[in-house]
């Protein structure tokens, strides 16, 4: 009689650690911007730019439930997908199911342009900016620190539609998202045979990661 096979590693260290730095920086933001502590929440904005600066880059050459090329790929299949969950079918996805990298790209293209028009804004009297707002115009600056308030809006509105997601696949699906992304895997009878490849060079990419995203913040820091 041969034993229950072993869970399956899905969702790397870097993966996970990132994921739960932004649940806990973006609120940790908001509430920085409106209690005025804002030497705080440009020190929390310019550690969102490392991490999603990293995200972006381990994307590319990272592992490769984290890469966007299979995620890319894996939108092929979405209305296949959507049809299946209209018909009560699940089958757990390994890593990100074509409605969860839609998930992804949303929430980390909404991340990146808050980031982005933080670093520039600045605020209706000239007294609080972003580090790079020295770069442009008051009245540019003043732009984007509008386009910084309403895309908050939209963020929050997809955060909010990402844990509504959660909610639906815990309790409707039966299938536990939020634990695999603390441990990093899930059981490995959802898979079959499927693994996450291994990557020999991979202490060389995370070193790679690390340091471009190191090199981006300092000539952000030296330019402001």
């Amino acid at each position: 009689m041969t034993g229950e096979a072993p869970p399956r590693l899905i969702w790397d260290w870097t993966v996970r650690l990132f994921h739960w730095l932004i649940v806990l920086i973006i609120p940790l933001m908001w509430w920085t911007a409106e209690e005025g502590h804002m030497d705080w929440h440009r020190r929390l904005g310019m550690t969102m730019f490392a991490l999603i600066l990293f995200r972006l880059i381990w994307g590319l050459i990272g592992t490769w439930t984290a890469r966007f090329g299979p995620m890319i790929r894996r939108l092929g299949s979405l209305g296949d997908y959507i049809r299946d969950l209209r018909s009560g079918a699940h089958m757990p996805a390994f890593g990100h199911g074509p409605l969860g990298v839609l998930s992804v790209f949303a929430l980390l293209l909404g991340i990146s342009i808050q980031v982005s028009t933080g670093l520039f804004a600045v605020d209706v009297d000239g007294l609080e900016s972003g580090p790079l707002a020295v770069l442009i115009s008051f009245d540019l600056g003043r732009e984007l620190a509008e386009i910084h308030e309403l895309n908050f809006n939209i963020l929050s509105g997809l955060i909010l539609l990402h844990i509504a997601a959660i909610l639906f696949y815990r309790f409707r699906l039966r299938d536990h998202l939020v634990k695999p992304m603390v441990t990093g895997k899930r059981a490995a009878v959802d898979f079959g045979s499927q693994e996450l490849p291994e990557n020999r060079m991979r202490l060389v990419t995370l070193l790679i990661a690390v340091i471009l995203t190191a090199a981006s913040v300092y000539a952000v820091l030296e330019a402001g």
